[in-house]
């Protein structure tokens, strides 16, 4: 397996329900972004082992917190441009919502990937449940879907769970053309990158390109149905938290490679039991956000198969970059 192989080149929240306004359409005219983000079309080569590897958790629109630790990490310089040489850069995906900025750190991500692949490094991202909510706000609008909560719409449920309104005016076709390129899952140094801690992506297959590619298919397929039930599938959380955890990692590092799961999606005060609540996509409420959790670093728990990336900057906590392997 060639690590990224398919796309590239990215959860928070229990999710779903009713909405309005029709998101903005794309730019019949083009533009010079089109050249600009041409690394992030599928097929970039790779380079197995180059440079250092570095992820990032979830960053839900807080822009000026993904600025700020990046250069910390000495990814980027002052201005925000590659500055890691041939550094291998992976985001585990939620890019957008509930933080005041989405569109923003899409730019930036997207900008990065150019400017990595142009001096031998990438900057790769993983799709989250936050990019099909948004994906799906924006192809389907009130299109109406069954749910278990009763019908419901992708414009509700991305407005229920953070949605931006300027953020959707500023979406482009471009944004959500890449959003739906890329990868469900990765391997990476013995780390199997997921966004989602859940087995749902054994349903789609059992390699890591079989979902990436099994993935990419249904979202091509433009179903407002087929769009949910991803949506729904990899918003459910917590599968290697408990007694069963490990077990559960276990199955998914014995299907698709590695030695440990690396993901985001859940907030880190939910695992360690600092958060209040969280909730599956179909609970009918939405996250609380209003605890305000010490997150330092990553936190390793299942066994010490499963490294948790979500920092819960929504929740007053920290937006997480670390550079893999962890030090023990």
């Amino acid at each position: 397996m060639v690590e990224g192989s398919m796309t590239q080149g990215a959860g928070q929240a229990p999710e779903e329900w009713h909405g309005t306004d029709q998101p903005e359409g794309p730019d019949p005219a083009g533009g010079p972004e089109d050249e600009l983000y041409t690394p992030t079309l599928p097929d970039i080569p790779v380079v197995e082992g180059a440079g250092p590897l570095y992820v990032v958790g979830d960053v839900h629109g807080y822009l000026d917190e993904l600025r700020a630790a990046l250069r910390e990490a000495g990814l980027t310089d002052d201005a925000d441009n590659w500055a890691a040489g041939n550094a291998r850069l992976w985001f585990l995906g939620d890019f957008t919502d509930r933080g005041p900025d989405g569109v923003g750190v899409l730019d930036l991500v997207m900008r990065l990937s150019a400017e990595a692949a142009a001096v031998g490094g990438y900057c790769k991202a993983l799709l989250g449940n936050h990019e099909l909510l948004l994906i799906g706000a924006s192809r389907f609008g009130d299109t109406p879907v069954e749910s278990a909560a009763g019908t419901a719409s992708f414009q509700a449920a991305w407005l229920l769970n953070g949605g931006q309104r300027t953020d959707m005016e500023r979406l482009q076709d471009h944004h959500v053309q890449w959003m739906s390129r890329l990868d469900s899952m990765a391997l990476a140094d013995g780390h199997l990158l997921l966004h989602s801690d859940t087995t749902a992506y054994l349903d789609y297959g059992g390699t890591v390109d079989d979902v990436n590619d099994a993935i990419w298919q249904a979202l091509q397929r433009n179903s407002v149905e087929e769009t949910w039930e991803l949506f729904r599938k990899f918003t459910k959380r917590f599968a290697f938290r408990d007694e069963d955890g490990p077990q559960a990692v276990r199955e998914l590092l014995d299907t698709y490679g590695g030695k440990r799961v690396v993901h985001g999606h859940s907030p880190i005060p939910y695992l360690t039991g600092e958060g209040i609540g969280g909730a599956d996509a179909e609970s009918g409420g939405a996250e609380d956000e209003e605890s305000t959790p010490g997150v330092r670093g990553p936190h390793v728990y299942a066994d010490s198969l499963a490294i948790a990336m979500d920092g819960g900057v929504t929740m007053a906590g920290k937006l997480l970059v670390a550079r893999l392997p962890l030090p023990e």
